[in-house]
Formats: structure tokens, C-alpha cells, sequence
């Protein structure tokens, strides 16, 4: 937002209140939480509305990640307990790791409703006989196949159904196996790779007659959000899921960095303020072109999910100097970077900070959750449309030359 009594400089409003509560914690209250709002310029989603929202914001000191598990869980458990007009909630929120997320769910905002858990597959197709996956597999070490199991979804019709969707969303196709009444594996693949390699990924999904299982190659940062889908999609064709209780769990152990193909270069995964979860004189001693190494570290970061909808990020935060400026020059910023964008956090570092963590639910999603709604938009008073406009007030709108003036700027619009 420009300024009108500083020409040439803008505030910018920040998406979450995280910065500034550290500092709360850093000046020695150590117990903070706030109904905040914040304010996001971006494209709309269903679970996501462009402009304000809010948050039950929490920051502790002198906690690890379990103590912010046990203050959050019990307030989320029993809100929805309250108001979720008595449809069964998650007891003890599971932990999931982020990495195990993506191979069993192909996401890591899994939807728990939904039982189907995907495999690993990758061994019964190496060197048989689907050249497809088989040549894949041989030319890229990295290349996996994912099962995606379908309990009574043993039909060519639902098999065929699900491939022509696949193929609508931009994939070659959904390769399947089915298992007829009489036991035995059928479809192109089953015929391919013989009845011992079809009758070992039956036993190792547990399938049953009447079953079917649908398969995806490729590397995982390549399938992974498809194969998401088509878990998500074959769970509502075949009425699985759950839809009358509120499934949670936490996602763990985010990986702290991430190599950017497009920038080339080694990159924050998630929120750079974390605190990376390695031992503190090695992370110091990091060779930053020890690109292995690096892209292993996890994070101190963690997600609540409920029913497939991310409610909350948080993580213990990172609360010392010198870690905070290998963690940003391993991603490319210099020491002069860090502390002119984030001068406030690096001064208060100085004086000594106290470990501390939290986490941040959304207000929002959560009603939306427990109205049973999909879509924010229908539990936000003046919601926006897709393009993030208000039609209702007519913002954003255009300012006169006058008002340009006053804010000393001028505009260089697209041709």
C-alpha cells in the first residue's frame, strides 16, 4: 500500500502475524494467543479467500514441538466436539510424516475419511513385461509406481470410467488391474507382467475378489498430485469416504530446503523462520554445495489437517543468529539481505531469544468445516469473486490522476 507521507515507499500488509509475535516472545511474555486478522493478495480457492482472514494465532516460549501438539489438540478436538452437531472426531491426532503423506496419500493434506492407502509397487514391475513402466523404471532410478487400491471397484466398466477420466485431466491413462469373482487378476497389465507378479501386488494391497487396483508411474515430484487425486477420486466413486466425521492428524517433518529447477538453485521449502531439526554445529559446518545433505534436513514445521483441508502451519521457530544466517545464505541471501528484509528479527536476536513455537489455526476454514461447506466463500459475509473483486463496493477500482499525485506515483499499464 503506498505511502502518502513517505514518497516512494509502501507498507506492505503481511500475510500472518509470525514476526512480530517472535518479537512478542523475545520482549518476555511468553504466552501469547489472538483472534488476527490478516491479508492475502492472491488467487482464490475454494479453502483459500483472496483479501482478509483469520486466525487463532498462539506463540509460546520455552516449548518443543509436543508441548504446542498438547495445548492445540484438545482446543481444535473439543471446538469441534461442541459444534459438530455429533459427528465423531479423531481422538488422538495421528502423526504423520511429511514424506509418508505424499507415498500413501499423495498429499499432504490427506483426507483420512478416504481408506485407501497407496503403495509402493515400484519392485513388481521392474524388468517384467509392461515395457511402459518396466522402460521407466530401467531409464530413471528415480521413477516410482504407485498402487492405488479400489476395494469393489472390479469392473472393466468403473476400470474403464476411471481411465477416460484420467485421460481428461491431462494423464496418457490409469493403467488397472481387476480381480473377477473367481480370483483371478484381468485387464492389459494383469496380462503383462503374469499371474505371480499380479498375485504378489494382491496379497501385498490385500485385495479381495470384486476389487481393483489403478497404478501411476513416474517420478514422485511428478505424480504425486495426481496420484492424490485419483486416490480422492476413486474413494467418492466408490462411496468410501466417510462423510460424517471430522478426520485430523498432523503433518510432520517438513524438509527444511528444496532444489528450485527453475532458479537452479537450493531454495526454502516451507517457512525459512523455522528452526531446522539437525544438530546445530553441523548445520553451521554445512558445505552449501553439499546439495545431498542439505535437501535431507528436516524442519521443525508442522500442518493440522482436517478431512483434506490444512487448518493450521506452525513450527518451532529458528531463535538464534547464527542459525538463521547459514539457513538463509544455504538458500542463495546474503547476510546484508537477511538484514535488511528481516532487520527487526535479526536486531531482537541479538539480545537473545528464548526457544519458542506456534501455530495459527484458521477462523475461517474451520467454520466452513463445521458448517459442511466446501467453499469459503459461502461462510464469508462479503466475499470476493474468483478475479478477487469486490462487486459490491466496485474495489479495485481506479484512482484519478489527483490521487496519483498525492501518493507520487505513476502508472505503466500493459499495453
Amino acid at each position: 500500500m503506498p505511502s502518502r507521507l513517505h514518497p516512494g515507499k509502501f507498507y506492505a500488509l503481511p500475510q500472518a502475524p509470525q514476526q512480530f509475535k517472535q518479537l512478542v516472545m523475545i520482549a518476555g511474555f511468553d504466552r501469547y494467543f489472538q483472534i488476527a486478522p490478516c491479508f492475502r493478495d492472491e488467487d482464490a480457492r475454494a479453502d483459500r479467500s483472496p483479501g482478509e482472514f483469520y486466525q487463532l494465532d498462539i506463540e509460546m516460549s520455552f516449548v518443543e514441538q509436543e508441548d504446542v501438539f498438547q495445548a492445540v489438540e484438545p482446543v481444535l478436538r473439543d471446538l469441534f466436539v461442541e459444534f459438530g452437531e455429533g459427528k465423531p472426531v479423531t481422538e488422538v491426532f495421528p502423526r504423520i510424516p511429511y514424506a509418508e503423506a505424499l507415498e500413501k496419500y499423495g498429499s499432504d493434506k490427506p483426507d483420512l475419511r478416504n481408506p485407501i492407502v497407496m503403495a509402493d509397487v515400484t519392485d513388481q514391475f521392474r524388468d517384467s513385461g509392461f515395457k511402459v513402466f518396466a522402460g521407466m523404471i530401467a531409464a530413471d532410478p528415480k521413477v516410482v509406481v504407485r498402487a492405488i487400491p479400489a476395494p469393489t471397484g472390479g469392473s472393466r466398466a468403473f476400470c474403464d470410467r476411471m481411465n477416460s477420466w484420467a485421460q481428461g485431466e491431462g494423464q496418457a491413462g490409469l493403467g488397472y488391474i481387476f480381480f473377477r469373482d473367481d480370483g483371478e487378476g484381468a485387464g492389459p497389465i494383469a496380462k503383462n507382467i503374469g499371474p505371480e507378479r499380479t498375485e504378489a501386488i494382491r496379497e501385498m494391497l490385500k485385495l479381495r475378489d470384486g476389487d481393483a487396483v489403478f497404478f501411476v508411474a513416474g517420478r514422485p515430484d511428478k505424480i504425486n498430485a495426481f496420484s492424490g487425486i485419483a486416490r480422492q477420486r476413486v474413494g467418492r466413486e466408490l462411496n468410501l469416504l466417510d462423510e460424517n466425521r471430522f478426520a485430523f492428524c498432523w503433518i510432520v517433518d517438513f524438509p527444511m530446503f528444496e532444489w528450485s529447477e527453475e532458479e537452479k538453485k537450493i531454495d526454502f521449502s516451507h517457512n525459512p523462520f523455522s528452526m531446522p531439526n539437525f544438530d546445530q554445529e553441523a548445520f553451521l559446518a554445512l558445505d552449501p554445495n553439499d546439495r545431498e545433505t542439505i535437501l535431507a534436513i528436516k524442519a521443525r514445521q508442522y500442518d493440522i489437517v482436517c478431512n483434506g483441508i490444512e487448518l493450521s502451519s506452525g513450527a518451532i521457530r529458528n531463535h538464534l543468529p547464527e542459525i538463521m544466517l547459514k539457513a538463509f545464505a544455504i538458500a542463495g541471501h546474503s547476510a546484508e539481505v537477511v538484514e535488511s528484509k528481516f532487520g527487526a528479527l535479526w536486531k531482537a536476536f541479538q539480545y537473545g531469544a528464548p526457544p519458542h513455537g506456534g501455530i495459527a489455526p484458521g477462523v475461517d476454514r474451520i467454520v466452513m468445516l463445521l458448517c459442511g461447506e466446501e467453499n469459503l466463500r459461502e461462510v464469508t459475509l462479503f466475499p470476493m469473486n474468483q478475479r478477487a473483486e469486490d462487486l459490491l463496493m466496485g474495489a479495485p477500482s481506479e484512482v484519478s490522476p489527483k490521487q496519483l499525485r498525492e501518493l507520487n506515483i505513476r502508472l505503466s499499464l500493459p499495453e
